[in-house]
């Protein structure tokens, strides 16, 4: 794992609870919730456990931020949307699809409140060319164990990541620093601010690592 520290993280625009200095937040033990407006999973699943974890530990040092980014859908995860979630509850896209069909909204908004500061990943145009090396990078980060791939698999592997990244318009500073995989992620910081985890779409084992980073003085 990367030697990021909290600094690290980069929020283009504070929608609630900010402006923050993350580097202020030292002495805390940090989660960053990492949603994409456009994920269903990210609020059936996800913010809400980050919204018990935020309730049960705040008083103990843990800090909760969630960051909106977005590494697809790029005219639905917007900073405009993230707005109206946050001031209204309006949801949009799958993410209204799937709440609505599970009962789980309130003429049609989000019942509940995110508690905690939220802030915009920074997201930008891509204008970086697509090189060979770029693909094998981004392969080898994504892929922990691409080195012990067959050269069959790597060829395999190597076109599809050519073929994303290709596609892909915009990039999310965050989400690609820390190499996320997809959202709901979580980013997770000691009380020096040096990262220690980061999970993609698992939920259950959260509070366990929260517990033992509160722990440690």
């Amino acid at each position: 794992m990367n030697n990021y520290l909290i600094s690290d993280v980069t929020v283009d625009t504070w929608v609630q609870g900010g402006p923050i200095s993350l580097a202020d937040l030292v002495g805390s033990v940090v989660l960053i919730e990492v949603f994409q407006v456009n994920c269903p999973g990210c609020f059936i699943y996800s913010l809400p456990r980050a919204i018990d974890l935020h309730e049960i530990y705040q008083q103990l040092g843990l800090v909760v931020i969630g960051l909106a980014t977005a590494f697809e859908d790029y005219d639905k995860n917007t900073l405009e949307n993230l707005q109206k979630l946050v001031t209204a509850g309006e949801v949009i896209g799958e993410t209204f699809k799937a709440l609505n069909q599970h009962g789980m909204l309130s003429q049609g908004k989000l019942p509940w409140k995110i508690p905690f500061a939220v802030g915009m990943d920074r997201v930008v145009a891509e204008t970086e060319p697509v090189t060979d090396e770029r693909v094998l990078r981004y392969a080898s980060e994504f892929l922990p164990e691409f080195e012990k791939f067959s050269d069959e698999q790597k060829k395999s592997v190597l076109q599809q990541v050519r073929h994303y990244m290709e596609q892909k318009s915009m990039k999310a500073e965050t989400f690609e620093r820390f190499v996320l995989q997809g959202t709901p992620s979580c980013i997770l910081f000691d009380r020096k601010g040096q990262l220690k985890d980061v999970s993609f779409g698992q939920i259950d084992y959260k509070q366990a690592m929260v517990e033992h980073f509160l722990a440690e003085k």
